[in-house]
């Protein structure tokens, strides 16, 4: 290798340091970035990207994805044919659950007060509950069920009712912009570590204990409300100024208990019938929710898959991925169809460079992340590492991520030619950089990897974990994965699991940014001599 070819593959901070110190500038191996590629890669992206005209693809012609939706269906089909089309090899759908829930899909909620006066309600329904089966109209009243017990004194007295089961709450003026970026100070803090807080078995039972609790109430309250003649049951959104955040209700399972209409209503709307029957008004309502399960038993769940096969390491995996899934009442554009065509474009863009790996570049669309990374969870159970089913019922009725199996972590073959997880599921937020995950000896690679993109605004590498998305499935078994730090735009403002979950949300530059930067890191990590370095980790049951 010749002396100018090894300075244009040495990151910035290594070429600083054979400046400053020449008798230990090799020392150590300095993290190789093949520049030429990098420009490549920023070139097809920036020139060509088809990470717009694929997000309005998915979001306004197929629209929102619930799992098993007849809408995921057609999604995952249109996943296919895209990556297919790339050129991309075994491009496939794998089932993670064999009976995942049945299909479920709503076309329309109309809620109408039509006494003491008229007024057009802004409501929109949980997943997974019934529709109304045409117009229905009652009574409005308040009732309170925070247990099982609350109950019987309710019994005999809900009969063609509509019932309210929050109290109403004052709206909170918010101090925070509706759009932001980080700020440099706000990067600055997120590269320091604040030291974690000793774990708390007792803690963590009681919070398994509250949802195992909730869980029995909400099948209860289905019961009763069904067998009471309830019509509808109403809730407030949990933020303000009209915007309704809307997730899963009634029974996903055949066989469940799936309750009666019900539907989350904007703050604003919902105040005003509480304090209407505080008063004495007697609200009536019309609602009308044309909502229908697809199927009357549990379909299997998919993921969707593609690969841009290795050459010398090809049975070694680098894989990147986002969800496919989302809500039903946007178009599930920030959350998460940002993230399945930034991963999509990476391919592409890898793909039309005509980049050879080394390692296979696998991507993962998942299926179930929204009910508890059931996508994920179940391909890292299946092909890398799991523990042994849990032989306790409780344990073994909570989502996957959330079981504590029965003895040690039995890894499966694949466990120790996997590289690494990339993810990418925090709306449209331009990425600012990276979190390690507390993995200390990834921290001097992704900084190399990053010193391309700087000019783009990405810089930061955190040892902070972050958790909420699919990484956690690979992270909590001891493999490499991690998430992207992104700028938070209007994500937790107006965008996430709400009706405000569309195109008009996202900032196509912040993809193009995205899809360029994570097709470099797949491709620089599928190039190394070595796996991705990884944390210590130690066996939960050991």
């Amino acid at each position: 290798m010749t002396a100018r070819l090894i300075a244009r593959r040495l990151c910035p901070a290594a070429l600083l340091l054979s400046a400053l110190l020449p008798g230990l500038a090799f020392a150590q191996v300095a993290e190789p970035v093949d520049l030429d590629v990098v420009a490549r890669i920023r070139h097809e992206a920036f020139h060509r990207s088809q990470v717009a005209a694929n997000l309005k693809e998915l979001t306004e012609t197929i629209g929102p994805r619930l799992t098993n939706s007849p809408a995921y269906v057609r999604s995952s089909a249109w996943a296919r044919e895209k990556l297919s089309g790339y050129g991309l090899s075994n491009v496939h759908d794998e089932v993670y659950d064999e009976a995942f829930g049945r299909g479920w899909e709503f076309r329309s909620s109309r809620v109408e007060m039509i006494a003491p006066r008229e007024l057009p309600i802004h409501a929109l329904p949980k997943a997974w509950t019934p529709g109304t089966d045409g117009p229905v109209e009652g009574e409005v009243v308040r009732a309170t069920f925070k247990t099982i017990e609350d109950i019987e004194g309710q019994r005999g007295k809900l009969r063609g009712k509509i019932v309210l089961l929050d109290e109403a709450r004052a709206r909170t003026p918010s101090d925070r912009p509706d759009f932001r970026r980080y700020t440099e100070a706000e990067l600055g803090e997120l590269q320091t570590f604040p030291t974690p807080q000793d774990a708390d078995p007792a803690a963590e039972e009681k919070r398994l204990d509250e949802y195992r609790k909730r869980q029995a109430l909400v099948r209860a309250l289905n019961t009763f409300f069904a067998e009471e003649g309830v019509l509808a049951v109403l809730s407030i959104s949990s933020w303000d100024n009209g915007v309704v955040r809307v997730m899963g209700g009634g029974g996903r399972k055949a066989g469940e208990p799936v309750g009666v209409p019900e539907l989350v209503l904007a703050s604003t709307h919902y105040n005003q019938l509480v304090r209407a029957v505080e008063r004495g008004q007697a609200p009536r309502l019309r609602v009308d929710v044309d909502a229908r399960f697809t199927s009357d038993a549990d379909l299997p769940a998919t993921n969707t898959f593609a690969e841009l096969r290795g050459s010398s390491k090809a049975n070694e995996t680098v894989i990147i991925g986002a969800h496919l899934d989302s809500w039903h009442t946007g178009t599930g554009a920030a959350d998460n169809g940002a993230g399945v065509v930034v991963m999509m474009e990476a391919m592409r863009i890898l793909k039309a460079i005509d980049a050879r790996p080394r390692r296979t570049i696998r991507i993962a669309l998942w299926g179930g992340e929204e009910q508890g990374l059931h996508g994920s969870s179940g391909y890292v159970a299946r092909h890398l590492a799991d523990w042994p089913v849990p032989t306790d019922p409780e344990q073994a009725a909570l989502p996957r991520a959330f079981q504590r199996g029965t003895g040690p972590l039995q890894r499966r073959a694949a466990y120790d030619r996997f590289s690494t997880y990339f993810n990418f599921d925090n709306g449209t937020g331009r990425i600012r950089g990276i979190y390690a995950q507390e993995n200390h000896a990834a921290v001097p690679v992704f900084r190399a990897w990053l010193a391309p993109f700087a000019d783009l605004g990405a810089t930061i590498v955190t040892t902070r974990n972050t958790g909420s998305t699919d990484h956690i499935a690979f992270d909590r078994v001891g493999l490499p994965g991690f998430q992207f730090v992104q700028d938070p735009a209007d994500y937790f403002t107006h965008v996430h699991h709400t009706q405000l979950d569309t195109f008009d949300h996202v900032v196509p530059d912040d993809l193009k940014q995205a899809a360029a930067i994570i097709a470099s890191f797949a491709y620089h990590a599928a190039m190394r001599d070595e796996r991705l370095p990884r944390k210590p980790f130690v066996d939960r049951d050991e």
